[in-house]
């Protein structure tokens, strides 16, 4: 890999994959039918694992009412699509063909992501993979991009973060990452004074474009 080049950090649902339309109205209709009275639960949510919305939202429900929460997720995601975001996985393979270090930071379970991953074909991708499972503080959190950069033998300050929610914007920002916000979840103007450079997708990107970031 060039000397001074980033290794790259890939959120999952919102950047790899274009999910979290699903998700807004998936937890959007469940806030209603648990009787949470909060409008556009979703947006609250983003980048959250589900151990930390269950304890910030539901901490006073019955243990019964909580698995049950969990267990509808669950059903959710074990039959959910996956539609890739445009050029993001011929973006990775060429990052992977120049020889940078790659990650996926997810604030999902690993139960969904071997789904995912099988499905997409993508796994061989990454270098290293931080699940919920793995952290014990989710996002805005900067543990889960703490833990990536230590994977890959690497400082926080050493990775590019691609990124489309807020909670993993502060999440990356407070490790000391630089990111690259995607506009699939939120605003392009939204995003812009929180990040170094905001993109739509994956489909026009060059390495020249990475190595500007990178430096």
């Amino acid at each position: 890999m060039e000397k001074g080049i980033k290794a790259a950090l890939f959120d999952f649902d919102g950047v790899i994959v274009d999910t979290e339309p699903l998700y807004d109205i998936y937890w959007n209709e469940a806030a209603e039918r648990y009787g949470l009275g909060i409008p556009h639960f979703a947006d609250h949510i983003k980048g959250t694992t589900l151990p930390d919305m269950m304890a910030q939202y539901f901490g006073d429900r019955s243990e019964a009412f909580k698995r049950q929460v969990v267990e509808d997720c669950v059903a959710f995601e074990d039959q959910m699509d996956f539609p890739p975001v445009p050029g993001v996985i011929k973006f990775i393979q060429l990052l992977k063909a120049n020889h940078v270090t790659t990650g996926l930071v997810t604030s999902s379970e690993r139960r969904k992501m071997k789904r995912a991953l099988e499905l997409l074909g993508i796994e061989s991708l990454f270098d290293t993979i931080v699940t919920a499972g793995r952290v014990t503080r989710g996002k805005p959190d900067p543990m889960c991009y703490q833990l990536a950069a230590h994977d890959l033998d690497r400082l926080p300050s050493e990775c590019l973060v691609f990124e489309d929610s807020l909670n993993g914007i502060r999440s990356a920002t407070a490790a000391g990452a630089q990111v690259i916000g995607v506009s699939t979840s939120l605003p392009a103007d939204t995003l812009r004074p929180l990040v170094s450079a905001v993109i739509p997708d994956f489909s026009r990107l060059t390495f020249q474009d990475y190595q500007i970031w990178s430096k």
